[in-house]
């Protein structure tokens, strides 16, 4: 076979891999953000929610919001604490900005709040769409953190949010602990 022929068609073969790939990659880095997004619509809107943990006996309203031409969800939540057994009252903010992470292929977070915590959270929902659960990146001297929702009808959910010592980053105990209703 002459070598300009084996050389042409040793070209095409390249462009012809180079295409398929090219389209895997495409495909995989579209998979989170396409239909996937279509998970989290139940929790878009506003809530008003109450529950009870370590800092006391709070409500507050918290809502899930498409921002960024629906590229990712921006959660704000806002909470009271009332005065309560020698301690002052006090407010709780926090931010969680939700976003496909096209190089793992999963949704992630990136949490702030008032206090000056940060947390990074990988978020996953269950087989059956009810259960969504944040789960902190490892870190061997940080606690771990598990933000879970739970939600039994399209108006309510359970909160439970969890703290895990270092040394023991799968034993987790309630922090706090809630529910919400739709608004």
């Amino acid at each position: 076979m002459p070598a300009e022929i084996m050389k042409r068609e040793l070209t095409v073969f390249v462009m012809v891999i180079a295409t398929l790939i090219i389209g895997e990659r495409q495909l995989t880095a579209d998979e989170p953000t396409a239909s996937s997004w279509q998970k989290w619509q139940p929790l878009i809107g506003i809530w008003k929610a109450e529950g009870k943990g370590n800092p006391g006996q709070g409500q507050g309203t918290f809502s899930f919001a498409y921002d960024l031409q629906n590229r990712v969800i921006v959660r704000k939540s806002h909470t009271d604490y009332p005065a309560a057994q020698g301690r002052s009252a006090f407010a709780h903010d926090d931010l969680l900005i939700i976003y496909a992470d096209e190089s793992s292929h999963r949704f992630r977070g990136d949490y702030f709040d008032n206090e000056g915590h940060v947390i990074r959270y990988t978020a996953e929902f269950s087989p059956d769409g009810k259960t969504l659960t944040f789960i902190s990146d490892p870190s061997p001297s940080q606690p771990a953190f598990r933000l879970t929702y739970t939600m039994p009808d399209a108006t309510a959910l359970h909160i439970k949010f969890e703290i895990a010592p270092p040394n023991a980053p799968q034993d987790f105990k309630v922090y706090v602990e809630g529910s919400a209703e739709k608004s």
